[in-house]
């Protein structure tokens, strides 16, 4: 996939419908929707500043798609008071319409019409568009430009998605799953794309799988599970510090034992003497990575009654303490 950057255009120059607004981008408060008896979604707060790439996270059935649905005005709310660039997406109208991007998780337009057909016709939807050829170079299509759009592949598709959402040069672009279907390469240059978008000045909110993504690109992520937020911070940060502490785990007279800790190498000091030759069964040390971490938000954990090892003496018994972490358990619809 060969890219060309997108050159800065007037809205990140601080011209354009919005600019020079203060406030954030996205104000979500006390967000409510419900399908029948399933809560889908059940309080959820939000806050994306402007210029910022904010991530949303979580197991599938877990509320985000409907929450960002509500955002983009294409879903009606229950409760709670939601502002997109300032307006309440259930009543606003064309002109607010206009200054959003979306890149919806799977689409299908007007098959029989050329790549930039398409992104020609979707520019003129808008005030003040990219050039639409400065739009196909970027997504990497240039040599598909003249095929039909029925007759691209999936990852191509996927661009041309992309390109119909950012030809309009947003204020905000709503991106869900964009890279489904990418190769590693394509992601990258995704990616690249992804980041001079912002650098122009667009707020960019991500929906994805993919925690390599979300850790590259969001300056913020939110966990969702059940319809709630269940953690908001930097990538590198969520969960809080107790969820970033290293891990030892070792076995214990076939049993698996585990203890969080600021000091691993303390602690396998202390498990060693244990032991005559000073080997510990099946010792690791881990720190946990942002996968290990999402997965304890969105899982189920589940209390452990396995023993600790108090000082070990031949022929007698480990002590029994409660162990510093639980195993966690991923629900169905989080496993791929």
């Amino acid at each position: 996939m060969t890219t060309t950057p997108l050159p800065a255009g007037p809205r990140g120059a601080g011209s354009g419908p919005g600019a020079g607004q203060s406030g954030p981008a996205v104000d979500v408060r006390g967000l409510r929707k419900r399908y029948g008896p399933k809560q889908a979604v059940d309080g959820i707060d939000l806050r994306v500043e402007r210029g910022e790439i904010f991530a949303v996270l979580g197991p599938n059935g877990a509320g985000k798609t409907t929450t960002v649905e509500i955002l983009e005005g294409f879903r009606r709310r229950d409760a709670g008071e939601v502002r997109v660039l300032g307006e309440d997406p259930q009543a606003a109208g064309r002109a607010w319409r206009s200054r959003l991007g979306v890149v919806l998780q799977d689409s299908r337009d007007q098959a029989e019409l050329t790549v930039a057909e398409l992104v020609r016709h979707f520019a003129t939807f808008y005030p003040t568009p990219r050039d639409p050829d400065e739009v196909i170079d970027a997504v990497g299509l240039r040599e598909k430009a003249r095929t039909r759009t029925r007759q691209l592949s999936g990852g191509q598709r996927r661009r041309l998605d992309v390109a119909l959402g950012i030809v309009g040069r947003p204020e905000l672009l709503f991106l869900d799953e964009p890279t489904t279907g990418f190769d590693p390469q394509a992601r990258r240059a995704f990616w690249a794309l992804v980041r001079s978008l912002r650098e122009d000045g667009t707020t960019i909110l991500l929906t994805t799988h993919y925690l390599d993504e979300a850790a590259y690109l969001a300056d913020r992520a939110a966990v969702v599970r059940s319809g709630q937020v269940v953690a908001l911070d930097a990538p590198d940060r969520l969960g809080g510090a107790e969820a970033r502490r290293p891990v030892v785990r070792w076995l214990d007279g076939g049993t698996r034992r585990s203890e969080r800790t600021d000091s691993p190498t303390a602690v396998v000091a202390a498990l060693a003497a244990q032991y005559p030759d000073g080997e510990v069964p099946g010792l690791e040390v881990t720190r946990p990575s942002l996968e290990d971490v999402y997965l304890e938000l969105i899982g189920e954990p589940v209390a452990s009654s396995d023993p600790a090892p108090a000082p070990h003496r031949p022929g007698a018994p480990a002590a029994a303490r409660t162990p510093d972490d639980a195993t966690v358990v991923v629900p169905e619809e989080a496993r791929p």
